[in-house]
């Protein structure tokens, strides 16, 4: 299990297990813990049509120095993470919000 992340431009909505628009006026929302489970390709169930890759910084800057892999060094990786309850909203819309997982915020 993972716990300690905090989502930037949305938050995660337990009920419904979901992205969801962010409260007014709120930067940052607690996402919830959550299980990396590793599963061979063959036997993954995911409907990847229906899941956001969030990407975990360590920092909110969301810059780094990049590396000799070409990674940046504030990425951590991707969280495919359910994107949304209601259906106007897709992998695409939350990209262009921005919205981020960030391990540590600037409060």
């Amino acid at each position: 299990y993972s716990n300690g992340l905090f989502m930037d431009g949305a938050r995660w909505d337990d009920d419904n297990m979901c992205v969801a628009d962010s409260f007014p006026k709120v930067l940052w929302s607690v996402m919830s813990p959550f299980w990396l489970k590793p599963v061979e390709k063959a036997e993954d169930a995911h409907d990847y049509n229906k899941l956001y890759n969030a990407p975990i910084y360590k920092t909110s800057e969301r810059k780094g120095v990049l590396s000799t892999s070409g990674h940046s060094s504030n990425f951590i990786m991707y969280l495919s993470i359910p994107h949304s309850c209601q259906p106007p909203h897709s992998e695409r819309f939350w990209t262009k919000r921005g919205v981020a997982l960030i391990s540590q915020t600037d409060d």
